[in-house]
This record gives C-alpha cells, structure tokens and sequence, in this order.
C-alpha cells in the first residue's frame, strides 16, 4: 500500500490524523457576520495600458511555437554534453522548472555503448539530481546486472529533465518543447545501441502512436537519427513494479539489447 501511494504521487506525510478541510471551512463561514454592502465605486475610465504577460504564464502555454524555436536554437549550439547541460539549466521555456528542486541531466559512462531513454525524473530522482535512482531505478540496476551491465558500462537520461509536480505524466506540450535537448543528447552520446523506456520515451522519439506493448520487441529506427542509433523499445520498471507478469517480455528484451550489443563490439 505505501509502494502504491508513492507511486501515485503522495510522496510527503502531511499529519497522522485526517482533516476535513471542507467542513473546517464550512465552520469558519456560519461564524462570520455578514459583511456590509459595498458602496459602489464610480466608473472612473483609465488610459489604456499595453497587455503585460503574467509571471505565473509559461511560455509555452503563451507561445509553444516560441518555446520549441528556442529550445531547437539552443541545442544546436551545443558541442558538448556540459554545453547543454548549461542550455537546459538556462532555458525557461518549460514551467517544470519552477516547481522542481534540481535539474535531472544525465548519469553513467556517456562513452559506453548502449544509452536508456526515460520518461521523467521522480522525487528521488529530483532530490538528488540523478535519473533511476528510486524504486524504479534499483530495479532498473538490477535489469542491467542480469546482462552484464552496470552505470559505467551504460548512459541515462529522460525525455524531461524535471520532475512533473506529484510524479504525474508529462503533457503532450513539455514533452514537444523537451524534444529538441534530449535529441542533441542522443547526437552527442552517439550510442552504439539506443534503448527507450517506457511508453512516452518510445512514442516520443519513434514518432508513432502505438502503445508501449505494441513498439517494445522491435528494432526501430528514430526519425532523424536513421540507421546509425538501432532502438528499441522496452518496459519502464515502474510499469514491471505493477505487472511483475512482464518481465519475461523484459528479460527477452534484455537479452537482445546484449546481442546486438556483442554484435557492434564484434563489428
């Protein structure tokens, strides 16, 4: 029960008792006197003032078209992994900023062989500023202890770099205006094997519709990246933590991210 609120977004303890909230507030109004009519202010017209954008409006909600120019523009100039670190931190085209405690960048070797793709961090991963070290990513450790791999033999990162208030999914729009950074990511790691995981890194970079059951198993190829990244597409450990009956579908997965890894170190 506890594994299962964390994961639906209650990650703090606020009290040990409950609060009705609602009937508080239903209280507090029956003790308060009615407050004396208003007078009515006379209509005194201003001059016009330019509209003024709120501070509280991320841009892409004002301008998603803005937003994704920028983000394309940024990490173009970008020669290296620090150079867009650095982009990412100084961008504010994206509002999950705002309400996450650290940036979520990468870890690992960015000069091992294969590069995993995620969704986006969680409280763990933004508390410490490192993807897959929760719950998720012991498991995830643990995926890649079973084909010989561990965080120096492999790269990490997400499709998102903050973590979405309350762990829930991304949007459509954070996702998009995210895209063209963990693009440039991809460019600059240049993996010999590319592994998405789950379905909104899948979707995301493949650029399809189906659902993560449908693209996992497959060798892929992402849109613009052609022959040279082969992908595929695999479980999130989250989703093996809810249905533990999928990790024989992981395992098979697993074992053919090793073979085609043995195949570029042979070739």
């Amino acid at each position: 029960m506890l594994r299962w609120t964390i994961d639906a977004g209650a990650d703090e303890a606020i009290g040990e008792a409950p609060r009705d909230r609602f009937a508080e507030a239903a209280e507090r109004a029956a003790a308060q006197p009615p407050s004396p009519p208003r007078a009515a202010k006379p209509d005194v017209s201003e001059p016009s003032r330019p509209a003024r954008r709120p501070a509280s409006v991320p841009i892409e909600m004002e301008s998603p078209d803005a937003a994704m120019a920028s983000a394309r523009d940024l990490a173009a100039g970008c020669a290296t992994l620090d150079d867009l670190r650095a982009a990412i931190a100084a961008f504010d085209g994206c509002s999950l900023r705002n309400t996450a405690k650290n940036l979520v960048f990468g870890d690992g070797n960015s000069k091992a062989p294969v590069m995993f793709v995620g969704e986006a961090p969680g409280a763990d991963e933004d508390r410490v500023g490192l993807p897959f070290v929760g719950v998720s990513g012991q498991l995830l450790d643990r995926m890649l202890a079973a084909i010989g791999l561990d965080r120096t033999g492999a790269y990490i990162t997400n499709i998102i770099p903050w973590r979405p208030p309350g762990n829930r999914k991304p949007t459509s729009a954070e996702v998009t205006v995210c895209l063209p950074f963990v693009r440039r990511h991809i460019e600059l790691v240049v993996p010999k094997v590319l592994v998405l995981v789950g379905g909104t890194a899948a979707s995301a970079l493949l650029e399809r519709s189906e659902g993560i059951t449908r693209l996992r198993g497959r060798w892929l190829t992402a849109p613009g990246f052609g022959e040279d990244f082969p992908t595929l597409a695999i479980y999130h450990p989250a989703y093996l933590l809810r249905q533990p009956a999928l990790k024989a579908q992981a395992w098979r997965d697993l074992q053919a991210i090793q073979a085609r890894l043995s195949e570029a170190a042979a070739g």
